[in-house]
């Protein structure tokens, strides 16, 4: 048996590699086959509810599901691409098309019974208001 110096440099380049032969494979495997992630913005608002903003540029309002169960905000769509435009016509083909999933866990302060959800100009807004009892409370203190 001959030993063998082990080279963690080789080793570490070949695992670069093989990341980077992934990358470009999901990069270039066409826009038609893969999901896709749409942009999520999630803030604050001083009345104390969470607004969840969503990019779906190009879709249709009944291409958008939202929906919460167990706490559990998902949000459902998809982009389809326009049939009527041949794959051979398109000199470049950047956007994503096809079927998209987002999941958010929620907290238990937000009241799930009063969840709104608006679609306008390609963004989804979803408001998450707070229960009352888990709004701070301003507490008196007394001097003695």
């Amino acid at each position: 048996m001959a030993l063998v110096r082990w080279e963690p440099a080789n080793e570490l380049a070949g695992m670069e590699l093989d990341k980077l032969n992934q990358m470009f494979t999901g990069i270039y495997s066409g826009a038609f086959n893969r999901g896709w992630v749409p942009a999520v913005d999630i803030y604050e608002t001083d009345d104390h509810e969470v607004v969840l903003k969503a990019e779906l540029p190009d879709l249709k309002r009944e291409d958008i599901a939202v929906t919460c169960e167990s706490n559990v905000l998902t949000l459902k769509g998809e982009r389809k691409f326009d049939g009527s435009l041949k794959r051979e016509s398109f000199q470049r083909i950047e956007r994503p098309y096809g079927s998209f999933t987002r999941a958010f866990t929620l907290p238990a302060t937000v009241d799930t019974g009063r969840i709104s959800a608006t679609y306008k100009d390609g963004v989804l807004t979803v408001r998450l208001p707070q229960r009352d009892d888990a709004k701070p409370k301003q507490i008196e203190v007394n001097a003695d």
